[in-house]
């Protein structure tokens, strides 16, 4: 249970929090201990930061600006305990506040900060406990910080890039869709009337288009009711394992996605290595993080696969070239970083340059699909006009004759 406590320290200063504890005992044993004299002790149902179904994502954004001012604190001398104060103070997310409060009180308590993190790992990347855990046994925590808080904001950076590439697409799609929709239900049995008035046999395509507006009409509810089934239903496919495989896969088999993926994803495997080796972790260890962060269920397979062959003395390069996933590049730029000496370096110069390359690729595919949209919504509501016209001009010439 989680609980909100208010109480006044020594110096007169009011403090308000929250505690992880099983019970008020509990939390008032904390407050003692530091001297804390305690005003107010409630469990606050809407804390739990695990079971809190209406509680707001903490995003990569999010966890670049509390790192960056993290080591802005720590470089400046601040500690732990009180860096955590501040931030828990001044974080505007809910969620990561929350957890910031907990962590702030298990330090005080007298875990480690890694320690603390972990305990939050929903919250908390599997990634930063890690690089915290090392900067803590090297003494070096503020440098780690600030590699954090570089990683978090390139990873941002990704993320808001793919999202500008969609929303035109997606855009384009929802208005054509509603059009479609619009000129089926309204605009398509004004001419209905007209239409069975004449003694004319309608074209093919116009009896076809009749009969779905019909349908729309007087059954639009089965058409929501089915398009809501197959999309709650394909979210719930994604969630399980063969599902999440399934869509991966696709991801990197796509033509026309896949090369954009694919330098996301190489993307993240060489920036995030790069940070965890240049840290001290070792390489298997770096590994495991990794294969958790590419975001595709089909690499972080293959990873885990290369990561034994390593265990066995297999050289990395050789073990990414025959996963055949990366570019030659790729493979080459791990090779010469193994025989320098020099692989966190040699990695995050590649990194950058899959950042650039990605920024390319959303450039390309987003000029790609523009006119393929446009050319298709065309298409389909040419042929609902003319069916509606080819109807008329009969009329038209029926009544010349």
């Amino acid at each position: 249970m989680v609980f909100k406590y208010k109480a006044i320290s020594e110096s007169g200063e009011i403090l308000e929090g929250y505690y992880e504890a099983k019970s008020e005992s509990d939390v008032l044993t904390m407050l003692k201990s530091n001297n804390y004299f305690p005003m107010a002790i409630e469990e606050d149902k809407g804390s739990d930061i695990k079971t809190d179904l209406f509680a707001k994502k903490v995003t990569k954004k999010d966890m670049a600006v509390f790192c960056r001012q993290f080591y802005t604190m720590l470089n400046a001398g601040i500690s732990i305990v009180k860096c955590l104060d501040i931030l828990e103070k001044q974080t505007e997310n809910r969620t990561l506040k929350k957890a910031i409060s907990v962590v702030y009180e298990d330090v005080q308590k007298g875990m480690t900060l890694s320690e603390g993190m972990k305990k939050q790992n929903k919250i908390f990347p599997n990634l930063l406990v890690n690089m915290v855990q090392a900067g803590e046994v090297s003494g070096n925590l503020d440098v780690i910080m600030e590699r954090m808080a570089v990683h978090f904001e390139k990873e941002n950076k990704i993320e808001n890039k793919v999202k500008n590439a969609l929303v035109y697409p997606m855009v384009l799609s929802i208005v054509a869709i509603a059009v479609v929709v619009f000129l089926l239900t309204v605009v398509m049995p004004t001419f209905i009337g007209m239409f069975e008035s004449s003694d004319s046999i309608l074209p093919g395509p116009t009896r076809a288009l009749l009969a779905i507006s019909n349908w729309l009409k007087s059954y639009w509810y089965v058409f929501i009711g089915v398009v809501l089934i197959i999309i709650l239903g394909l979210i719930s496919f994604g969630k399980t394992e063969g599902g999440s495989i399934f869509f991966d896969s696709l991801k990197i088999k796509i033509p026309g996605f896949k090369k954009m993926n694919m330098k996301i994803i190489t993307s993240r495997f060489t920036r995030t290595l790069s940070t965890l080796l240049s840290s001290g972790i070792p390489l298997l260890q770096a590994l495991d993080v990794v294969s958790n962060v590419v975001g595709n269920k089909v690499v972080s397979n293959k990873l885990g696969i290369a990561k034994e062959d390593i265990r066995k003395g297999i050289p990395m390069s050789r073990t990414t070239k025959d996963m055949n996933l990366f570019d030659p590049m790729v493979d080459s730029m791990i090779k010469v970083g193994e025989e320098s000496g020099a692989l966190d370096d040699i990695l995050y110069k590649t990194a950058d340059f899959y950042d650039e390359e990605v920024e390319t690729s959303m450039q390309k595919m987003t000029t790609m699909l523009e006119p393929i949209l446009i050319v298709f919504m065309a298409v389909i509501i040419g042929f609902i006009v003319i069916a509606m016209a080819m109807p008329m001009f009969d009329m038209v010439n029926t009544m010349e004759i």
